[in-house]
């Protein structure tokens, strides 16, 4: 019987990349204090500015309970403040405080230090290749997920393929 790597050699080489990326972005954002995931949700809220929770859940494609538990941890450090929301009462608004401000750079830099560890053995070439290359795994892959949508989700129009 053929071992996973034999029987997907692709899927297994995604899935040991993903899990060294994951390694490696975490053990980078250690030091800032921060958890993977929760620099994106400060980079939304740099760049876009307050959001209601609900909508960083739809943006980040998280779910509610992953997204409550970074809010919390990202509050409880000062990088973010909650208030009610003035349209609607049941919504909650995520906004970075002033103290967040001195985090962007070094999210920042977080992530050139991680393309630099991901990408450093590639010539120009090869980095345009291999982003193109994902760029089609990812399109073909959300094709999939389009058809076979999570229990109690209807069903998407695929994405447009790109080249």
């Amino acid at each position: 019987m053929p071992g996973a790597a034999q029987a997907g050699p692709v899927s297994h080489a995604i899935f040991r990349v993903a899990r060294l990326h994951r390694m490696i972005g975490g053990q980078l954002l250690r030091p800032l204090g921060l958890h993977l995931g929760q620099e994106l949700v400060m980079m939304h809220l740099w760049e876009r500015g307050p959001q209601r929770q609900t909508d960083l859940v739809r943006l980040l494609d998280s779910d509610a309970a992953t997204m409550n538990r970074s809010i919390k941890r990202l509050e409880n450090a000062g990088f973010v403040r909650r208030r009610p929301c003035p349209e609607d009462r049941r919504a909650v608004i995520i906004e970075p405080t002033p103290a967040s401000q001195a985090l962007r750079q070094k999210v920042e830099d977080f992530w050139a230090e991680l393309e630099g560890a991901t990408t450093s053995t590639l010539d120009p070439d090869q980095h345009a290749e291999a982003l193109l290359c994902l760029q089609r795994i990812e399109n073909s892959l959300a094709r999939t997920a389009a058809r076979h949508p999570a229990a109690g989700q209807p069903a998407q129009e695929p994405p447009t393929p790109e080249p």
